[in-house]
């Protein structure tokens, strides 16, 4: 079979490897369609946490079951259905699983960063990684990691209903927090340097309350800014999608006293703030890492219900014949990328 990996920062090589055969308890699929996001171009970049060369990128997964290892057969799955892949692989038996936290495994391996992803024709999995949809495309099933992503983080947050709220970072993982911390009831706000992905926020998420930082002039006083668009107040929840050192260290003055900065992204800088400032606010921060199967089922059912609508956030696609060229053109800022998808198996990802 065909594979695309990613040989070094700034190289992809294709390569063939021979089609696996599932393991004790693996599953074996087909990916349809694959999402690219900002892990897949801070690895080219080399840039990215977690991350070692070469490996086959791809962790959005949409696929088809192809054939059930052994002991797979329980797992409710038939050959021809179609999954999202919880792309996070656990060990299940050290101290962050024993407590639930799998997401955040001490040996965990994430496809397309740790092990080999999807940009490849079939794939093993882990039967309990594997969530079907009847009712979902393949490329919609390929968008829910993304969601989880915010999902999760804003389980991490524990927001109150009435909340005022803050997401920066208007990318596919922003607007899935954004989404998230407005359906548990908070008023959120959306900060960003892009104008016209603030402006799909405001379209496709349903917030109108937006702060382009990017026009901020000397005499703007961001916090100032932000205390404004938020009725008065700084927010008690802030979360920051970006995976940017100068926002993540920045995101700590748009917290109120007594609330709560959950960093969504992450980098390989080691982030620094100001001691008395997150002190005087008994500030909480908090991590979130990946998400959960949970997660991947709660967000499955809200789109399969209509109440998630992610159709308008796949603005650019792609054969894997075409990747390499493509992806090029997508990690420019003036690509107007929302979200980009690989057409793995492209008669079946639609």
């Amino acid at each position: 079979m065909e594979t695309c990996v990613l040989a070094e920062p700034g190289r992809f090589e294709r390569r063939t490897a021979p089609v696996p055969t599932p393991k004790e308890n693996e599953v074996l699929i087909r990916p349809g369609a694959v999402g690219v996001c900002g892990t897949d171009y801070h690895a080219f970049d080399g840039n990215q946490n977690f991350f070692t060369y070469p490996r086959i990128i791809g962790h959005e997964i949409g696929a088809t079951v192809v054939a059930l290892g052994k002991g797979a057969e329980d797992s409710g799955l038939s050959c021809g259905d179609r999954v999202a892949v919880v792309p996070y692989w656990e060990c299940g038996s050290c101290v962050a699983c024993k407590w639930g936290k799998p997401n955040c495994c001490v040996a965990i391996s994430v496809a397309g960063v740790h092990g080999d992803g999807a940009l490849r024709e079939y794939l093993c999995a882990p039967k309990a990684a594997l969530v079907k949809s009847d009712k979902l495309s393949l490329e919609q099933l390929a968008l829910v990691e993304t969601l989880c992503i915010g999902a999760h983080a804003v389980s991490r947050g524990s927001p109150r209903a009435g909340e005022r709220a803050l997401v920066i970072g208007a990318g596919p993982v922003g607007m899935g927090t954004a989404q998230f911390a407005k359906a548990a009831g908070c008023e959120v706000a959306v900060m960003d340097i892009n104008q016209q992905r603030l402006d799909f926020v405001a379209t496709s998420v349903g917030i109108s309350t937006l702060i382009n930082s990017a026009k901020l002039t000397g005499a703007d006083d961001p916090v100032e800014r932000v205390r404004l668009a938020c009725g008065g107040e700084l927010p008690t929840l802030v979360f920051d999608a970006t995976g940017n050192i100068r926002s993540m260290e920045g995101a700590f003055s748009f917290v109120a006293h007594g609330g709560k900065l959950v960093f969504v992204g992450h980098q390989k800088a080691k982030v620094a703030f100001d001691n008395p400032l997150f002190h005087s606010r008994e500030m909480t921060v908090l991590a979130s890492r990946n998400a959960l199967a949970s997660d991947f089922k709660r967000v499955i059912k809200l789109i399969e219900d209509g109440q998630v609508d992610i159709s308008p956030w796949i603005t650019h696609r792609c054969p894997l014949r075409d990747f390499e060229a493509q992806f090029a053109k997508w990690k420019k800022p003036d690509s107007g990328v929302i979200k980009a998808i690989v057409q793995v198996q492209a008669s079946d990802a639609q």
